[in-house]
C-alpha cells in the first residue's frame, strides 16, 4: 500500500513562451501534482517528522519555476519532475502542468508527466 501526497492547483507566474514578446511577461502555469509518499509512521505517530511536507514542496516549485526563463512547458514538466524525485526520494510523482489561455478556444492546455511506479 502506497499513500500519495496531492497538491492542487498551485499557481507560478512564470517567463515562459516561444514568441518574444511572451519572454517580457509572466505567465501563469497551474500544478496539480501527485506523489507516492509511506504515511504509516506519520499516522501512527502524529509526528510531522515522517510527512512528505507539501508546503515546502510546493514552495521549491514556485521558487524553481520562477528562477529562470523557459521557452515550452514539456521542460518545465521534466525539469520539476526530475527535481522533486531527486530532492524527495519518491518512488512515483504525476504532474499535470496547465498554461490557462494559452489557446484562444479552450480553457486549459497542458502535458502530464508521470515517472516511476506506483
Amino acid at each position: 500500500m502506497i499513500d500519495r501526497i496531492f497538491i492542487e492547483e498551485l499557481v507560478v507566474f512564470a517567463q515562459i513562451g516561444v514568441y518574444d514578446w511572451e519572454q517580457q511577461i509572466k505567465q501563469k502555469l497551474i500544478f496539480d501534482v501527485e506523489m507516492a509518499w509511506d504515511c504509516r509512521q506519520a499516522a501512527q505517530t502524529d509526528d510531522v517528522a515522517y510527512c512528505l511536507n507539501y508546503a515546502e514542496v510546493s514552495e521549491f516549485i514556485i521558487h524553481y519555476v520562477q528562477s529562470k526563463p523557459f521557452f515550452l512547458i514539456e521542460r518545465v514538466a521534466y525539469e520539476v519532475a526530475a527535481q522533486l524525485e531527486q530532492k524527495y526520494g519518491l518512488s512515483w510523482l504525476k504532474i499535470k502542468l496547465s498554461k490557462p489561455k494559452a489557446v484562444a478556444q479552450a480553457r486549459n492546455v497542458g502535458i502530464i508527466v508521470e515517472r516511476g511506479t506506483r
